[in-house]
């Protein structure tokens, strides 16, 4: 295998999407600021796909119906139809019929069986959407897939976001080039299990069902999975991989994981660095465990705690914040056996305070609350357990009043 079919790079969504996706963003005035709200995603005939959603006990029927479509169907779905503006979810037997009317008229506009389609939705909760102007505008939307169409579609899916989520890479294995493309939106309600906020993947290398479900579970796990802004999970939360195109030689997953891992990750940074209000990434390395879900765990016990969160907002080098919450995550360990960085500086070692000075620590986090985004606004927090060979990271934000701002007035 040459360097070059193990090594992805970031290329312009303008040029290519992944082989045979077609995509499309409207508005269909289900926004009252106009903005794009209505997006669609067809993949080609032969497409696999795997689904993960919220698990909180209150699901928006949309979630419920597209889990049990991928079901019956082995995997076998054809579009994506996303709505915003509304949630449509704690609306009832409403939620329902407006789900099947929708994906009923998308599905004979595409000449598909409405089994084939799946309906994800975003917005304020108990929202009824305006099911009217959506339909109408499908026609429009069917019109407007196209090739180039990423950007339009990563726009239609935004609720509060400040900034376009969307990713696209390559590489090339055995002569053929392989895309791989994800768009997202989250930025409030932020704690997934799996996962708070929406994502899409698209992959143009053929998968079997069992090894593609395999693969996107592992991806989340250390991605959407590892992310808090504000510790809230949703009740429309969906993460959906689609994979299509000639079959790829198995012993060629490896590399196709490292590209999915690549976009799921970047996409999950980019919402918690989204996250309402926020003024910086926060990332929490967790090294020296006994496995890697318990290093995830400490992660993100680190990053959901809003006492950490409000003094990273404050620059306040406060480390025994960081300790606190490391301590409830639940996983055992030896504050003994504790290092703690933050940044290049070393506050603990062995369970010791090391001679550090608090100023400079502060002018580390207040240079990266100043930094540019996602260049060099990334907080870096780094503990090491001392008890087994395995590491983890989250992602999470700075608390700030901004945050509560934004959420006291979300409705009004």
């Amino acid at each position: 295998m040459s360097q070059s079919d193990s090594t992805w790079s970031f290329v312009d969504e303008g040029n290519e999407t992944p082989k045979g996706f077609l995509f499309a963003g409207i508005s269909a005035g289900l926004k009252a600021s106009n903005k794009k709200d209505l997006a669609l995603i067809l993949a080609p005939e032969g497409s696999i796909v795997s689904g993960m959603f919220t698990q909180s006990i209150v699901r928006a029927s949309c979630v419920d119906i597209c889990e049990e479509r991928i079901k019956k169907s082995s995997g076998f779905v054809r579009a994506i139809l996303i709505n915003s503006g509304q949630a449509n979810a704690c609306t009832g037997n409403l939620g329902i019929q407006h789900f099947q009317i929708a994906t009923a008229k998308i599905a004979e506009l595409l000449g598909i069986k409405e089994e084939e389609v799946l309906m994800c939705s975003t917005g304020v909760i108990g929202v009824p959407i305006q099911i009217k102007d959506l339909v109408k505008n499908l026609p429009n939307l069917v019109s407007d897939l196209k090739v180039n169409n990423f950007q339009n579609a990563a726009e239609a899916i935004l609720t509060t976001d400040l900034t376009l989520k969307k990713v696209l890479i390559e590489t090339i294995i055995q002569g053929r080039k392989i895309k791989i493309a994800g768009l997202a939106k989250g930025s409030g309600m932020i704690y997934p299990n799996m996962a708070t906020m929406l994502a899409f993947l698209t992959c143009d290398a053929g998968i079997e069902k069992k090894e593609w479900d395999k693969m996107i579970s592992i991806a989340v796990k250390k991605s959407f999975n590892a992310i808090s802004v504000d510790g809230e999970t949703s009740t429309n939360d969906s993460f959906v991989g689609i994979n299509a195109g000639n079959k790829i030689d198995k012993r060629f997953l490896p590399i196709i994981q490292q590209g999915i891992d690549i976009v799921c990750q970047n996409l999950a940074k980019n919402i918690a660095r989204d996250g309402e209000g926020a003024n910086c990434l926060l990332e929490v390395l967790v090294q020296g465990t006994k496995n890697t879900d318990d290093a995830i765990i400490v992660a993100k016990s680190i990053c959901n705690s809003a006492l950490v969160k409000t003094a990273i907002h404050g620059c306040d080098p406060n480390w025994g914040r960081i300790i606190s919450a490391a301590g409830n995550s639940g996983v055992k360990f030896n504050l003994n056996d504790v290092d703690l960085h933050i940044g290049n500086h070393k506050i603990l070692e062995k369970g010791k305070l090391n001679k550090y000075d608090s100023q400079k620590v502060t002018d580390y986090i207040r240079s990266k609350m100043k930094g540019r985004y996602l260049v060099d606004d990334i907080v870096q927090i780094m503990i090491n357990l001392n008890s087994g060979e395995f590491k983890g990271t989250a992602w999470g934000c700075d608390l700030s009043k901004k945050y509560v701002e934004i959420n006291s007035e979300y409705t009004t």
